[in-house]
């Protein structure tokens, strides 16, 4: 061994020590158990074997303590005001082995340290763990970023793979992918590393080269994981998802080969990548995406509109439900509205391929109405829309709508939006989504929807996100969301409805007051009733994989639909023995919640 390699092995050998002290007969005898190993188990690895694993990923393999460990002992060392100053940086957080985007789920999860990490740099260092997970029967854990609500992206005595800093970009003028060439017409494209975040493709395909690629809105989701969750931003409903726009990808599925997917290699797994859930089917390396003529302009409009009364309320509903069906349910318009309990619809709404002009016609007649009755309604919010040349739409210099990554060191192009702030390091109290089919916009249908929408808000604040239903979006982003493996029922929704809610940041070792578990658990039930108003509309909704509750019992279903058998079975073709296991992924039911023992 290398003096250099025993120097970066230093801060985790004495975990290994600890952790795995019994293991001189660790592998006389083990056949196919079914449990998986945990520290201090007799079959624990044996130090020597931590010791070639480090040597076989260049020193990369590191101890991984809590996000807060530093404060442990001392709140005023520099680690722990380090931690403290930065943890409503997503940022941050994403570049920490422990760290996770939201800090946990009420009587779901908590985040919990792997016992090591491999802070993979190559496909061959993901190939070394994999390896060396499948031959000690190691629970193995899969990260990019930590951007997972539901927690799959952690768990306790685990082995992480953790990619973050695999994170190159690179742009293709006429990109083909392997063995496909004669077969597939070249197009622009964009290659990412796994650990690339969204704001390093959009600042190098829209900024940069003025072109767009589908992604994400939160800037510093991971791109891998959001591919394999379907993967809705702003614009879907001109562009797709971003898994409709995977051309290709490498892989290393759980017998440590590396692949390469696409259309032509490999076409079933490379289905399942398409959404078919992150951290199940193997530890994707890197992909490349179709890009896209850039749209001369970017857009919005806005404002939180107050209703007297509960009456006057429905009816607001019901104007925002007809206009929308008669004017916004086209490729143009994307985002939210939200219906709150205190009688107010919010309206932050995108869109793409209109000037100022023409989104100010656009929303005129919605507008006058709501002025022609001043005394029912009232703007508390002022009414705004905006274009901007969609080439400056991430950049973050000058940019008020962004906070800039003002760490030491950061890429200059690094920022989130303020609007998303919220988000980050939240203590989740509940969430739902349910996707709402279109046929509910026809006329003899809506007033049902509006009903609905309308009880609903009585118990919670709820969100409806056009841009992550596919009706009204364009032939071309329909029929690539066709061969993507998320639920179908996307093609014919006209909004994904989310209910959710929660607190500021509650990771284990933070300083703060303990939760009001009467509160969050009251929370908690309101987001059941609000749900159960529009589950009456829609019983067998489909959900969002990536925005989803945590309890679905009819997960399998609800994420994948139809698809679920074809999943399953390309999940036993490619892992089997189940190496790779999330909180309901893909075959997860025939492991423990804690993703340690074969059922």
């Amino acid at each position: 061994m290398r003096r250099r390699d025993v120097l970066k092995m230093a801060p985790y050998a004495p975990l290994v020590l600890g952790a795995c002290c019994v293991h001189a007969s660790s592998s006389q005898g083990v056949t196919a158990p079914r449990r998986r190993v945990r520290p201090g188990d007799l079959a624990c690895p044996s130090t020597a074997s931590w010791q070639r694993l480090g040597e076989a990923v260049h020193g990369n393999l590191i101890e991984v303590q809590s996000l807060l460990a530093p404060c442990a002992h001392e709140a005023a060392s520099a680690g722990c005001v380090e931690v403290t100053q930065h943890l409503r940086n997503p940022f941050y957080l994403g570049d920490q082995p422990a760290g996770t985007q939201v800090s946990g789920w009420l009587d779901a999860w908590t985040p919990a340290p792997s016992v090591y990490a491999i802070k993979a740099r190559t496909a061959d260092d993901v190939v070394a763990g994999v390896n060396f997970a499948r031959s000690n029967n190691l629970r193995l854990v899969v990260k990019g970023t930590g951007h997972s609500y539901l927690g799959t992206s952690n768990a306790a005595d685990s082995l992480l793979i953790w990619t973050r800093a695999m994170n190159a970009v690179q742009l293709h003028d006429a990109f083909v992918p392997m063995g496909c060439t004669g077969k597939i017409a070249p197009v622009p494209a964009v290659t990412a590393e796994a650990g690339a975040v969204w704001i390093d493709l959009y600042d190098a395909v829209t900024v940069r080269a003025g072109r767009y690629v589908q992604g994400g809105g939160c800037t510093d989701t991971g791109v891998a994981g959001l591919i394999q969750s379907g993967g809705f931003g702003s614009y879907s409903k001109g562009f797709g998802t971003a898994a409709g726009s995977l051309l290709e990808a490498e892989v290393v599925t759980a017998d440590g080969r590396v692949r390469t997917v696409n259309a032509c290699t490999n076409p079933d797994l490379f289905w399942a990548l398409k959404g078919g859930g992150g951290g199940t089917f193997g530890v994707v390396t890197r992909v490349t995406l179709q890009t896209y003529d850039l749209p001369d302009t970017f857009g919005g409009a806005g404002a939180k509109i107050k209703a007297r009364s509960d009456g006057v309320f429905e009816q607001l509903i019901a104007r925002f439900v007809s206009f929308y069906r008669e004017s916004l349910l086209n490729a143009h318009w994307g985002e939210q509205v939200k219906l709150g309990p205190d009688n107010t619809l919010e309206i932050s709404m995108a869109s793409q391929g209109l000037n100022r002009a023409q989104i100010d016609q656009t929303w005129k007649p919605f507008l006058d109405w709501v002025n022609a009755s001043p005394q029912d309604l009232s703007l508390v919010r002022p009414w705004f829309t905006y274009a901007v040349p969609a080439r400056s739409m991430w950049e973050v210099e000058g940019n008020p709508a962004m906070s800039r990554d003002t760490r030491d060191g950061a890429p200059k192009h690094h920022g989130w939006w303020q609007g998303d702030q919220g988000q980050v390091g939240a203590f989740l109290h509940g969430y739902e989504s349910l996707w709402l089919p279109a046929s509910l916009l026809e006329k003899d249908a809506q007033r049902r929807l509006v009903k609905a929408l309308f009880a609903a808000s009585r118990f919670r604040q709820l969100e409806l996100h056009m841009n992550k239903g596919l009706a009204g979006a364009t032939p071309q982003a329909r029929v690539a969301a066709q061969q993507t493996a998320t639920n179908p029922a996307v093609l014919d929704a006209f909004a994904l409805a989310i209910i959710a809610g929660g607190e500021g940041p509650a990771y284990p070792g933070l300083p703060r007051p303990a939760i009001d578990l009467q509160a969050a658990h009251a929370a908690a039930r309101a987001i059941d009733l609000a749900t159960a108003e529009l589950r009456k509309l829609v019983p067998e909704a489909g959900s969002y994989v990536s925005e989803s509750n945590y309890f679905n019992r009819s997960w399998q279903r609800a994420y994948w639909g139809d698809h679920y058998p074809r999943l399953r079975a390309i999940k036993n073709k490619y892992d089997p023995e189940g190496l790779f296991c999330v909180h309901h992924g893909v075959g997860s039911e025939e492991w423990s919640p804690d993703g340690f023992t074969r059922l």
